[in-house]
């Protein structure tokens, strides 16, 4: 049996780590702010299951009281996403259309919302830390932009309660999976 030579592996990872250190360290130093680690998409909380309704394929349907988002995929079956819903005095009920669909978009909070909740900023670029998250379905009624939205988090700890102003929102996995299976004009139902 032949002897194995030792590899540069071990040295070359302890140089880039040193390096990584020296990196950061100095960027302290300078005074620029260290970025907050990269939010995790979060795990699926999708699964696949028997639902009743006349509705037609691609229709979302959404129960509020059951904190659940339905998909309808075909006669009797529906993929069901585990959803956050609006706090008391945020919830609604009605009929609209996804009007449009984004990638990694943007946020503008109202001014409603910046009013009740002060500090918010006017704008949040698109990007990761965006708390939006990964993708939205922006709700339209009657063709007009309802200032609601289906989307993403960054807090997959923040799904599965009455916590939003009225959207609803999914683990960032779900919603980059469910914005694949919906086209804009998707019909969707909230009850």
């Amino acid at each position: 049996m032949r002897a194995r030579r030792p590899t540069a592996a071990p040295l070359l990872n302890a140089v880039l780590g040193a390096l990584l250190v020296a990196s950061v360290g100095a960027a302290e130093a300078r005074g620029e702010a260290r970025r907050p680690p990269l939010p995790t998409m979060g795990p699926s909380l999708r699964s696949a299951v028997v639902f009743q309704t006349a509705e037609t394929a691609g229709t979302i349907v959404i129960r509020k009281d059951e904190k659940a988002l339905y998909l309808v995929v075909s006669p009797g079956q529906a993929l069901r996403y585990q959803i956050s819903v609006g706090r008391d005095g945020f919830g609604w009920t009605g009929t609209v259309r996804v009007g449009a669909k984004k990638e990694w978009p943007e946020w503008r909070p109202p001014a409603e919302m910046r009013g009740r909740q002060r500090g918010l900023p006017e704008f949040v670029p698109a990007g990761p830390y965006n708390p939006l998250g990964a993708r939205a379905l922006y709700l339209h009624d009657g063709g007009r932009d309802t200032l609601y939205r289906i989307h993403g988090t960054n807090d997959p700890k923040g799904v599965g309660f009455d916590g939003t102003s009225g959207c609803f929102r999914l683990t960032n996995t779900d919603v980059v999976d469910l914005f694949r299976r919906v086209p804009v004009g998707t019909k969707v139902i909230v009850e």
